[in-house]
């Protein structure tokens, strides 16, 4: 049976092509034919009302095709009728489609097939090896389901790419990389470089041909873009962590780099679907080669998207967000550029970096909190303030607006609410609480989006009483995802640790309800990970922030490197329902024996090799990250990432 379809894209304005091919044998009997047939039209089956042979055309949803056959009657009592159907779908004809079923399923042995499913399972997650002594069932769950699910999206579709013949692999279902550049790919650097290599190349592959690197993308489709060009931190994850072995993993460096710059530099016909308002970015942020010194007050750090001003090629919409991600993505770029040697590059883009400054408005304050000011916020082009409600488009948003996807919305915000962007540059928290007014406001703020979030118990596992729930805090949201481990910046890493514990807690388990929101292609299910592994990354650079992990010991296994990297937690009692009492925090962290350059972060070196990493751990939450001058991590502004 074949079978086609054309379809609308799921998130933007195109539409895609869709072949199936299905061919069916008895399980340990032979038929001839099928004994009925028809087609399944529109949520109503038409009985022989065509040839199987011929096609059928209509529009509408739930089509197939019905088919019955004779039952196993074979002598000896009854048997029991198993029919085995091997299907293959393309995305080029059906005719591909038969070859690709008739390839991956030769034997039609179905013990082989669901064997050889596990194996490559079993080797993904294998990777991972978890101490659970003192744990229980369902954090350990929670923990392998979430490293299961950042292995579903993207999809490896090489061999069915419908735009282009190329010897390169080919992924689809970015979906969408603002989702999944912040953790999702920095865990696959620590596990499985590999694929992520693969992936690296499709997406270099796509820009060769496209012109700008795959933002959101399903079936050959440009999808609309939420943000940023967040493909940059993507390739700019793989680079810094494997730039020593791009070679061997197929990668073209400069390959890579021109695709970071395409991005960058130049402005697509349509910013809805791919690339960069890069013009206007360029335009509103105005540099000079010879301005080296990072000085955040420099008039040449001018770089923004305005709120009013229409320009041909895109919606003008979300301008703060794309400001502020624009400087991250930058910030990505510079790093990519400093380990390949281009010094004026590296300069430039670090103080693109810091254009994030030009949207934030000191003298912006929370209506019913104006002890929390100043705020990123929308600007005209002519330089002077337009405004937001910095409670817009957040969990308590007096009138409830989402900040969803828009092309009239003029707000300035996507997703997230200006309290949740001004806590976003992860380039440069350490400019972002001078910002805020100094450590003690900054630890302020973070608890004020944390307020009175206290928990009620169900069975063993807390959940948020969300009558209680007062806090601007969103666990379903990206921009969120880094904000309970900023009080490591402010060296208060047990806070951290608390927000951490306190957000899987309330919101986490494996449970009917234990996901909030959906898992976004993996983006919520790799940042679980993370925490449970007492972990958060920084995209694109070489630290990960620390915190202690839920099991006595984890150790991550990288199969390119050939390495393994153990975290032990001394003094481990097990894990408190609330998150919060209990030996959580680090007191002293050592690495092979050796006192380690600080409690707060590991340096990915310590990846890169066999190595054992001890975490000292106490009930104290006046924890420290250390005393030595590389005890914080590391910021733009304060030279950590020279």
């Amino acid at each position: 049976m074949t079978a086609s379809g054309n379809y609308a894209a799921s998130f933007g304005p195109g539409r895609y092509d869709a072949f199936a091919c299905v061919d069916f044998k008895g399980e340990g009997y032979d038929f001839n034919s099928p004994v009925e047939y028809g087609p399944y039209k529109i949520n109503y089956p038409d009985l022989w009302g065509t040839d199987l042979n011929q096609h059928y055309y209509s529009w509408g949803s739930e089509h197939g095709g019905l088919v019955g056959f004779p039952a196993n009657s074979e002598s000896g009592g009854p048997k029991t009728s198993s029919i085995l159907a091997r299907v293959g779908v393309s995305l080029i004809s059906t005719e591909q489609a038969c070859a690709n079923a008739e390839e991956e399923v030769p034997d039609w042995d179905f013990s082989r097939v669901v064997k050889d499913s596990e194996d490559q399972w079993r080797d993904i997650l294998g990777r991972v090896t978890a101490d659970t002594t003192r744990v229980d069932r369902n954090t350990t769950e929670l923990l392998y389901s979430s490293l299961y699910r950042t292995h579903l999206l993207p999809a490896d579709f090489t061999g069915e790419n419908p735009g282009w013949i190329s010897s390169e692999p080919y992924y689809d279902s970015f979906y969408c990389n603002w989702d999944t550049y912040r953790t999702l790919f920095p865990l696959m650097s620590l596990h499985d470089p590999a694929n992520f290599a693969r992936i690296v190349r499709s997406m270099i592959d796509i820009q060769k041909h496209e012109g700008w690197l795959p933002e959101c993308r399903e079936m050959g489709t440009k999808q609309f873009i939420q943000g940023g060009s967040h493909g940059d931190p993507i390739l700019a994850e793989f680079y810094v962590k494997f730039e020593k072995q791009v070679a061997e993993l197929g990668v073209s460096a400069n390959d890579l780099y021109e695709a970071l710059l395409a991005d960058a530099e130049d402005t697509p016909k349509n910013w809805n679907i791919q690339g960069r308002q890069a013009d206007v970015w360029k335009e509103k942020g105005l540099y000079s080669n010879q301005f080296i010194a990072l000085d955040f007050s420099s008039a040449v750090l001018s770089g923004y998207i305005p709120s009013d001003t229409t320009y041909r090629g895109g919606a003008n919409t979300k301008q703060v967000s794309r400001s502020v991600e624009y400087a991250f993505d930058d910030f990505t770029i510079s790093q990519v550029a400093k380990l390949l040697g281009k010094a004026s590059d590296a300069s430039k883009y670090a103080q693109r970096a810091g254009n994030f400054i030009n949207s934030w408005n000191p003298d912006v304050a929370v209506p019913d909190a104006p002890e929390i000011a100043g705020f990123m916020q929308p600007k005209f082009a002519n330089g002077t303030w337009n405004y937001t409600d910095p409670r817009h488009c957040s969990i308590h948003d007096p009138l409830k607006a989402t900040c969803f996807l828009n092309a009239i919305r003029r707000d300035g915000f996507y997703e997230s609410s200006p309290i949740v962007y001004s806590q976003y540059v992860p380039q440069d928290t350490a400019k972002l609480m001078e910002l805020q007014g100094g450590e003690e406001k900054f630890v302020e703020r973070l608890d004020w989006i944390f307020d009175n979030v206290r928990l009620c118990f169900i069975s063993t596992h807390a959940r948020a009483d969300t009558d209680a729930l007062k806090g601007y805090f969103d666990s379903t949201n990206e921009p969120s995802q880094q904000i309970p481990f900023m009080y490591h910046y402010a060296n208060q890493p047990g806070r951290s640790a608390q927000r951490a514990r306190q957000t899987i807690a309330t919101s986490f388990n494996n449970s009917l309800n234990g996901l909030p929101g959906n898992d976004d292609s993996g983006a919520m299910a790799s940042y679980v990970f993370f925490y449970l592994a007492g972990m958060y990354p920084l995209p694109a650079t070489k630290q990960l922030l620390l915190s202690s992990p839920y099991f006595p010991s984890i150790s991550i296994r990288n199969p390119l490197l050939n390495t393994t990297m153990t975290i032990k937690s001394d003094n481990f009692t097990g894990n408190p329902v609330d998150g919060v009492n209990g030996n959580i925090y680090v007191k002293s962290v050592t690495v092979d024996g050796e006192p380690y350059k600080s409690n707060c972060y590991l340096e990915w070196d310590v990846f890169t090799k066999t190595s054992t990493v001890v975490l000292e751990l106490t009930d104290n939450a006046n924890v420290t990250c250390g005393a030595g001058e590389e005890a914080l991590p590391p910021s733009l502004s304060t030279g950590g990432y020279d």
